[in-house]
């Protein structure tokens, strides 16, 4: 596994646990015992992940999933620390750094975030450009649902276009915060939104993501 996903992973991990099983996340209808799941399934069960992103598949998903939440807390995160098995799609090297470094970030803040007194995490600015580069790539996926133009900028004045269309909504915060603003966690997402007013408000409760 890479440094950055390895790192992710083990962080996530320490989170869960710190929380405990039946604590809140930002992932609508989860607990954090389920949010465990989730992880488990997604790189163990590939029978049954398909079911995340294909629809007629969502009844096995649940049904997997569900069973994987009846097993003991502690066994779900030993298995989400010990990584993907070889037969796994993750287990092909190098996959896990693309697959998984920001899908676990971003869960590890849907933990975090939860929680009453939350705070930001401090990043090194190898993983805030990595992040970056990362939601560069991806906003135009993520964006796609925006009911306006949206654009995306750093502080130092770099941008990606999220949506292109008028009128535009121009979201301002660090790589981390502008990540999960298009992930659909704008209500936690510590950004600035310049716009139209009514623009703004309905870029603030869109459906972003995928």
């Amino acid at each position: 596994m890479s440094n950055h996903a390895r790192r992710e992973r083990l962080l996530l991990a320490d989170l869960l646990e710190s929380v405990g099983p039946d604590a809140p996340t930002l992932c609508e209808g989860w607990t954090t015992r389920e949010l465990a799941a989730h992880i488990v399934v997604r790189e163990r069960r590939p029978d049954a992940a398909g079911g995340i992103m294909l629809k007629p598949l969502a009844g096995r998903l649940a049904k997997v999933q569900g069973e994987y939440a009846a097993r003991p807390f502690e066994q779900l995160l030993e298995l989400i620390r010990t990584g993907p098995p070889r037969f796994s799609l993750f287990g092909i090297p190098g996959a896990d750094e693309v697959g998984n470094t920001v899908e676990f970030y971003v869960h590890g803040e849907d933990v975090r975030r939860a929680q009453e007194g939350w705070s930001p995490r401090v990043l090194d600015a190898e993983f805030a450009e990595l992040l970056w580069k990362r939601l560069a790539r991806t906003a135009p996926l993520n964006g796609r649902k925006s009911p306006t133009g949206l654009v995306l900028r750093r502080p130092d004045g770099q941008t990606a276009v999220a949506r292109k269309g008028a009128p535009v909504v121009t979201a301002t915060g660090e790589p981390a915060e502008l990540l999960l603003f298009t992930m659909g966690r704008q209500d936690k997402a510590e950004v600035t939104l310049e716009g139209d007013k009514e623009a703004v408000a309905k870029v603030q409760t869109a459906q972003l993501g995928m």
